[in-house]
């Protein structure tokens, strides 16, 4: 299977992108935030991707981020929820927020999605409820994974502890910041939008 696309960017529409792996192109359909994160025509562009294969179609759906594919398999394991819901979910909300959402059944946050009706929003948030704290993002009341050793996010978190915030929850807002954020991000990026996050 294919798992993941490095190459030039060629051509995009509303929902897809053509990336050009050594004069081959592929055809990958993307959520609107993985299109604006993949840059200009012609500029090198890495997609994570999962391929659906059903009776009569096969398609390579793209991400910018392996969060962001991760939260799709699990988004379309839910009754309801096709490959264009799943997109029509990441585009409205970022891993994070999709994280928070299901942590704390909110239903009517997914419910903002195109094609998402209050019954499905529920049936999402409910079902993924306990699987999101294992994802990258965060996950309001559930516990996040601890960062590595040395990294931005560890030191993020060394600093809200610093500032009086308890261990697990300086990791949760930390965790919801990185994957508002993403992984590149900066401690001092990580700090502010975790200190948000941690009061909120």
């Amino acid at each position: 299977m294919i798992a993941k696309l490095k190459g030039l960017l060629d051509e995009t529409g509303t929902d897809w992108a053509v990336i050009d792996v050594q004069g081959v192109g592929y055809l990958v359909h993307c959520s609107s935030k993985t299109l604006a994160a993949l840059g200009e025509r012609g500029e090198a562009c890495t997609v994570y991707t999962d391929l659906q294969v059903s009776e009569n179609d096969m398609r390579l759906l793209g991400f910018a981020e392996a969060a962001e594919r991760d939260w799709f398999r699990l988004l379309t394991q839910v009754q309801g929820v096709g490959s264009k819901v799943g997109l029509a979910i990441l585009s409205a909300l970022s891993t994070g927020e999709l994280q928070q959402a299901c942590a704390q059944g909110d239903a009517a946050m997914v419910a903002r999605a195109n094609g998402v009706g209050p019954k499905l929003a529920g049936r999402i948030v409910n079902e993924l409820k306990e699987k999101a704290g294992a994802l990258p993002g965060g996950g309001g009341g559930l516990t996040a994974a601890a960062p590595i050793a040395g990294s931005s996010s560890a030191d993020a978190v060394s600093a809200l502890e610093n500032l009086g915030f308890k261990p697990a929850v300086a990791a949760r807002a930390v965790a919801l910041a990185q994957g508002e954020l993403g992984d590149g991000a900066s401690e001092g990026d990580l700090i502010r939008v975790a200190l948000k996050r941690a009061a909120g």
